[in-house]
């Protein structure tokens, strides 16, 4: 019998089949007893799973990042699908079919590779195009480029999401810069590709998606300028010129300055035009992915209106 993906499963739904594991915990109810928290994935998107009466053996019986064998059964809770496990193994290998949890293939991720090098390389500015030379030639460095998400939860969550983000973005930049001949179009170029350049090294996606330790106390932002800083020596060397300061500073404002708000983790405000473009375009390109992904994986399949999304404050109307 063939699978069903994740984004199939409607409420009350028998589950048996092979998942990849991540963001497992263990942990106790308010009478002591253990029950197991988890994140399961396939290529169609992921979802919460509890099993509760869980012991430390069923928690060491596999680790994030493993192919899980799961048996339960699917409920809406809060709004939001989750899965009740009844059962859950090491997935045998002559189970697992790799397809199942590929969301982009290495065909579309060369596409995009591709797109991305030729935009890059367009660029007029000497000094920027050399800088994004360098990243380009730095074959350890777009390996991980190209496999990182773009986020663990809510928007281009899967390998490759973070280089399908980039190129989603750089093509939104170049359809509106002719309306705003005053933004430096190069330099938004730049921003727009090293905006979450940090998040090859916050983030874990050789199978499940989680954080690494140092993303987890430093964040994808200090990571970013550091990844910057290690490319502008580099830079220098190449091109046979130092790269002016003040252009440095203001894609360094642009990488910590991109989430728009204090509040919303960035130390610094937009400040310059291109910032603020940039700010705004991630925005919308990540919410309206965030928008289509609850639409396409809601359970309630016979309603025009999502669940109600706490996150976001509203349910979602599937247009």
């Amino acid at each position: 019998m063939s699978r069903r993906f994740i984004n199939e499963l409607g409420e009350r739904e028998d589950i048996d089949d092979v998942f990849l594991a991540s963001e497992k915990q263990l942990r106790p109810n308010r009478n002591g007893n253990l029950y197991l928290q988890l994140r399961l994935s396939d290529r169609s998107g992921s979802v919460n799973a509890m099993m509760w009466n869980a012991s430390n053996s069923i928690y060491h019986a596999f680790e994030n990042g493993d192919y899980v064998q799961v048996q339960g059964s699917s409920q809406v809770y809060n709004g939001n699908l989750q899965i009740i496990v009844n059962q859950i193994d090491e997935a045998e290998p002559g189970s697992i079919n790799e397809d199942d949890f590929v969301f982009l293939t290495a065909s579309q991720r060369e596409q995009l590779q591709e797109e991305l090098g030729k935009r890059l390389r367009a660029m007029e500015d000497f000094h920027l195009k050399s800088l994004c030379e360098c990243f380009l030639m730095d074959e350890a460095f777009m390996k991980k480029f190209a496999s990182a998400p773009a986020g663990i939860k809510h928007h281009h969550a899967y390998p490759g999401g973070l280089l399908e983000h980039v190129v989603n973005l750089l093509r939104v930049v170049d359809a509106v810069s002719p309306h705003y001949p005053q933004v430096n179009l190069d330099l938004l170029v730049v921003g727009t590709f090293l905006h979450d350049v940090g998040k090859i090294d916050e983030l874990t996606y050789d199978k499940g998606l989680g954080y690494s330790d140092e993303g987890q106390m430093v964040g994808h932002l200090v990571q970013g300028i550091t990844i910057l800083d290690r490319k502008l020596q580099d830079v220098s060397e190449f091109s046979g010129e130092a790269f002016p300061h003040q252009l440095a500073m203001q894609i360094k404002h642009m990488i910590v300055s991109h989430h728009g708000k204090l509040e919303y983790g960035s130390p610094k405000v937009p400040m310059t035009l291109e910032a603020l473009v940039l700010h705004y375009l991630d925005d919308m390109d990540a919410k309206i992915h965030n928008f289509d992904q609850l639409i396409r994986d809601d359970p309630n399949g016979d309603s025009d209106w999502t669940t109600y999304h706490p996150h976001l404050g509203r349910k979602l109307y599937k247009s």
